[in-house]
């Protein structure tokens, strides 16, 4: 008799901020895993606006309707993360053809870094294909409405963000 092994899967990323079509992926996988772990990663390298504590809390908020799903922050290479929680899925979200030859490169690296765990792409609903983090903090950081893209809570903490940023550009703080 084997015993069940839990299904537990990861969903990394920036979430500089988390957007609508991020929400949609984690409705899409969460029904698909005993456990969904939302790792939102520190990089360094990608210049984020928000301070990682804030995209966690903002994530732990845009999620918190999905009983299985909890949020994390990480600091440490995404194969040490997943390896840590036991994972044997990551989720990878695609939203154009554009998006694959990125996306397949890094599977194939896990593929190496972590042989056990399996890379799972999933598309979201087509209203949310062209929603990226990148475009929404432009439109947002040029006054934007991005309301239609990320939960209020998101555009309100963009906001915030900006005015933070003006006010120390022009007390010539950087």
């Amino acid at each position: 008799m084997s015993v069940a092994r839990t299904r537990i899967a990861v969903y990394p990323g920036t979430f500089d901020p988390i957007t609508n079509g991020h929400i949609d992926l984690v409705n899409r996988a969460s029904p698909l895993f005993d456990r969904l772990i939302v790792g939102v990663a520190e990089s360094a390298g990608k210049g984020t606006v928000l301070p990682l504590q804030m995209r966690v809390d903002l994530t732990r908020a845009a999620v918190s309707a999905y009983g299985n799903v909890e949020v994390l922050g990480f600091n440490s290479l995404l194969a040490h993360f997943v390896r840590d929680l036991g994972a044997g899925v990551l989720i990878r979200g695609l939203r154009a053809v554009s998006d694959f030859e990125y996306e397949f490169q890094l599977a194939s690296m896990n593929r190496h870094l972590i042989p056990e765990v399996e890379t799972l792409f999933l598309t979201p609903a087509e209203q949310y294909s062209f929603i990226s983090s990148s475009l929404v903090r432009e439109i947002s950081r040029l006054g934007g409405d991005v309301s239609g893209f990320v939960p209020p809570a998101v555009a309100d903490a963009l906001q915030a963000e900006w005015q933070r940023t003006l006010h120390d550009t022009t007390l010539g703080k950087t």
